[in-house]
Order: C-alpha cells, then structure tokens, then sequence
C-alpha cells in the first residue's frame, strides 16, 4: 500500500468516526417538582452540608475508563468504522455501567434518620428516579 493510499484511507476512517457520545444526566432531565436531576447526582456523587460524597460516577469512570479504548477499537473494526454505531453501542455500555455503579454502591452507609424515612437503606436509590435519568447521545 502506499504512502497516499494510506493517509486516504486513515482519513476516511477518521471522518466515518467524527462523531462525540455524552454519557449521564442530560440537560432538561427533571424531578417531579422541577429539581434538575444532574443537580441531584452532583449533590450525592460529591456530598454537601450533613451528607457525605457518594462517588458513584468516579467509581464507574475508575474502574471501566481503562477498557474503552479496546471496546472502542473492536466496535469500530467490526462496524465498519460507523462512528454513530459505535458510540450509540459505546454509549449504551458506559450507561449500564453507571447504572451498575449506583445498584452496587453501598458505603457510606446512609444515617439511620434517612433509613427511617426511606424505609430501607440502599445509598443513592430513593425512586430510581436518578437511576433511570441515565441517558446517552451521539453526537454528529
């Protein structure tokens, strides 16, 4: 292969997958009463007066962050390089994992006034409303 035949092919790799995908709690994403649900997973992954950081997000980004380049690289070679296939299925991974993140969280453990209200005590789950916010979108 050339050296031209090369760069044209890289290129054309390169504009097939210029594309971005946003994974978590998306702008307009609402509470019942209007609270912004990014606001709320901010105030638990980071904590504030009388609550302790609950680093779900970090966690997830922790633990998984070192397996999406590979992930990435097969999706792209088995898609054909289709940069909106891949990151809709990239997108779609890292969304179960924060979800998984949240289900799996445990400790700090919540005080025993917030057990009592709730009625049991798993961290970070009160609805599922913040749970199921959990989005993603590729971007062109």
């Amino acid at each position: 292969m050339s050296f031209d035949s090369l760069k044209y092919k890289l290129e054309t790799i390169a504009e097939k997958m210029a594309v971005t995908v946003r994974v978590g709690f998306m702008e307009g994403a609402t509470y019942p009463d209007g609270t912004p649900v990014a606001a709320v997973a901010y105030w638990n992954e980071y904590g504030g007066p009388n609550r302790p950081p609950r680093p779900f997000f970090r966690k997830m980004i922790a633990t998984e962050s070192p397996t999406w380049a590979a992930k990435m690289a097969a999706l792209a070679k088995s898609k054909k390089y289709d940069g909106h296939a891949v990151l809709a299925l990239m997108g779609e991974d890292i969304k179960g994992a924060l979800q998984q993140s949240i289900n799996d969280f445990t400790s700090p453990p919540l005080a025993e006034s917030t057990i009592d209200a709730k009625g049991f005590a798993k961290p970070l789950i009160d609805t599922g409303h913040m749970l199921n916010s959990i989005a993603y979108e590729v971007i062109e």
